[in-house]
């Protein structure tokens, strides 16, 4: 790397969480295989799973079962893997049908432990239940998926109020709200003309959002909706069958939530227009759990915000960790091109739409 890199890479960094700057270093299977055993009590076969930050590990158990083995990035503060795993065992208690994984204690009664692997620091473990499905982005999209997944985040939303945790207000570089601090990645965008995009809704972000989202309602959320995350059933494409990686969750605006939620389905089917893809799940989002019509006019500027962290966030680290670009950039594309028609559609326009749809007019 030449002194000019270097000095980009550190300015870049900046911008950046420790999580997002530094890759997980590898566990070998034969270790992961070791932990389920000496831990959980668990045999059976292991294989690898990708991952952004961490390592994965699907476990199929000789008995049948199936989990998912976490281990985290040795950087992360041991106090979110605790966040995460608390969040999960509190919507089973209070939402015990919504789909999303379920934590499986240790032999010793622990929801999560920290181990160390080979000569590096220990890291934050805990083994989740596998959820069987067939994952979104694989499937053709259609109308019924955006509503049951618009009315399954604002039950995980609903069954989220009221938890609270020491990490859960942590700094994450995906929250919507410090979309302002990407700017300087947004320099290095190679092409003029996409650069000059992005910077412009960061600006509408600036000037409508920014100051508006402190006054919002906020709590613990998702905060990663996206159709990687998303499983559907096998035998029904319709029916949503998990929802999965908590990974991003922290305390934000509730809005930014549905923001991430609906930013995934902006890319209509034949003779479908975008923006009614949206507003049908935002709908669906407000029938179970109301929005007020402040948030509901945020969304405009807080789906390209999201458009721009992703499109930000994903071509820097698929450049810092080519080895590992096709699972960074698996959004990319998609937020490239719901910029390019968010900048085809006024403001105005996409709040009137979307009042509509919920019946706000």
């Amino acid at each position: 790397m030449s002194e000019l890199e270097a000095n980009v890479d550190s300015e870049l960094a900046e911008s950046v969480n420790d999580i997002l700057r530094v890759a997980a270093e590898e566990v070998p299977i034969e270790d992961a295989q070791k932990t389920v055993a000496v831990h959980y009590g668990i045999s059976g076969s292991v294989s690898r799973l990708t991952s952004e930050r961490d390592q994965n590990f699907k476990i199929d158990a000789d008995d049948g079962h199936e989990y998912a083995l976490k281990i985290s990035n040795p950087v992360e503060d041991p106090t979110i893997n605790d966040f995460q795993v608390r969040a999960l065992l509190h919507v089973e208690s209070v939402d015990p049908p919504l789909p999303v994984p379920r934590v499986t204690r240790a032999l010793d009664g622990h929801a999560h432990l920290r181990l160390a692997y080979g000569h590096h620091a220990e890291r934050a473990v805990r083994l989740l239940s596998y959820l069987p499905g067939v994952p979104l982005y694989t499937v053709e999209r259609s109308a019924a998926q955006r509503q049951q997944l618009g009315a399954l985040l604002a039950r995980l939303g609903l069954a989220l109020r009221g938890f609270f945790h020491s990490a859960a207000g942590h700094d994450l570089a995906w929250d919507i709200k410090n979309a302002s601090r990407l700017r300087t990645l947004i320099t290095h965008i190679p092409d003029a003309s996409r650069r000059q995009m992005v910077e412009a809704f960061l600006d509408n972000f600036e000037r409508h959002a920014q100051h508006v989202l402190p006054r919002l309602r906020a709590q613990v959320v998702h905060n990663d909706l996206n159709p990687h995350n998303v499983l559907v059933d096998p035998a029904d494409h319709d029916r949503i069958a998990g929802i999965l990686d908590f990974g991003d969750m922290v305390h934000t605006a509730l809005i930014n939530d549905v923001a991430v939620g609906a930013s995934y389905h902006m890319s209509g089917v034949g003779p479908e227009d975008p923006w009614d893809c949206i507003a049908q799940f935002v709908a669906a989002y407000h029938a179970v759990s109301p929005l007020e019509p402040v948030e509901l006019d945020l969304l405009y500027d807080l789906i390209a915000a999201r458009f721009v962290l992703t499109v930000s966030i994903t071509g820097w680290r698929a450049a810092r960790y080519p080895e590992n670009s096709a699972y960074i950039l698996k959004n990319n594309a998609s937020a490239w091109n719901g910029l390019a028609h968010l900048s085809t559609l006024r403001r105005d326009e996409a709040q009137q739409r979307l009042r509509a749809a919920c019946n706000m007019e």
